[in-house]
């Protein structure tokens, strides 16, 4: 299932096509996300369960149980066995709002308190240990992987969604009333030096991904619009509208390029733009799970992930080969953690 990054163009994109199915997950997917460097894919899920994937080779090789905390929303530290999750129980009582998990040896290195309410966002600076988190509890918080000491807090109004760019620069945080505010992360406690509004959309961002050149954004709506704004000065490059989902949030990605942008909808279909097109539609395929609540395009190869209860992983389609079934028997490995 090689599948190597190369320049996408409009063919490439129609070609994709479903290579591997996993389904034995328990519940709803919740989130997933690549290494960034490494062929490695992690997912937290509805079962409790962390999951850990080789994209090349399209194996599952490692399963953890995670029943006290659960597992919510995940990210890739910079070492490939290694990741924080956001858990879903006992916020009250513990505080443990986020864990350090190493997948090598099934540990907790370390907990993180102090969100008191669900964890909706998650992000890994991609040069350094820092990492952020965004609450229902109306704030984001900073920090450092060596540290159990929140690093810095901003306070705020709605449903907090954050997100570094590429180079680890500049984070964005989506608050109240579609404003996005922009920090520079060595001096985030300067306040932010830029504000963009989406104008007109008042539904709340929930996701924010930058592209891989730093010149767009690209921002997901709970009522299920997509925008990609300039980076640089905000202004509202393209934006769509797509079937509403009542009970899933949907996830919209950008390829490794920037020249496309591929997103769920609420009718179970996947599509995709071409960004430099404006409005184009390239694509639109039946993503065969129902609605996708994640996904998200591989850093570095032709391929992308869309998930809800099922997991799939898209490729060119150079054959008409039937895709790869994984389940229970293709040789799971399931731990139980004592956390």
């Amino acid at each position: 299932m090689k599948t190597p990054m190369t320049q996408l163009d409009d063919e490439t994109v129609r070609s994709m096509a479903i290579g591997a199915v996993f389904s034995d997950f328990g519940g709803k997917i919740n989130s997933l996300d690549f290494h960034r460097k490494d062929d490695l894919l992690v997912t937290a899920s509805e079962d409790d369960s962390v999951r850990l994937y080789d994209i090349a080779t399209a194996k599952l090789l490692k399963t953890t149980f995670h029943k006290k905390h659960g597992a919510d929303r995940i990210c890739f530290t910079h070492h490939p066995s290694s990741v924080i999750c956001s858990s879903k129980y006992n916020l009250d009582a513990t505080g443990e709002s986020l864990r350090y998990l190493s997948m090598y040896d099934n540990r907790c290195l370390r907990y993180f308190k102090g969100h008191k309410e669900r964890i909706v966002s998650l992000c890994m600076s991609p040069v350094n240990d820092s990492f952020m988190s965004g609450s229902l509890d109306h704030s984001v918080r900073i920090w450092d992987l060596r540290v159990n000491a929140c690093q810095g807090i901003l306070h705020l109004r709605g449903r907090p969604t954050v997100a570094y760019d590429q180079q680890g620069l500049v984070f964005a945080v989506a608050m109240e009333g579609g404003a996005i505010k922009l920090f520079d992360s060595r001096s985030y406690d300067k306040g932010p030096f830029d504000t963009f509004l989406v104008g007109g959309d008042t539904a709340e961002v929930c996701d924010i991904k930058f592209s891989s050149d730093g010149k767009s954004m690209l921002l997901t709506t709970t009522n299920n619009n997509i925008y990609i704004l300039d980076a640089y000065g905000g202004e509202k490059r393209c934006g769509y509208s797509l079937e509403p989902s009542p009970n899933v949030i949907i996830e919209a990605t950008f390829t490794p390029d920037g020249q496309y942008v591929v997103s769920g909808s609420g009718d179970g279909n996947l599509h995709a733009w071409s960004i430099n097109k404006r409005n184009e539609q390239v694509a639109c395929w039946n993503s065969h799970i129902g609605v996708p609540s994640c996904l998200k395009w591989a850093p570095r190869r032709a391929m992308f992930a869309a998930a809800s209860s099922v997991l799939t992983f898209w490729i060119p389609n150079d054959s008409n080969a039937e895709p790869t079934r994984m389940d229970t028997e293709a040789g799971v490995e399931a731990e139980h953690p004592s956390q």
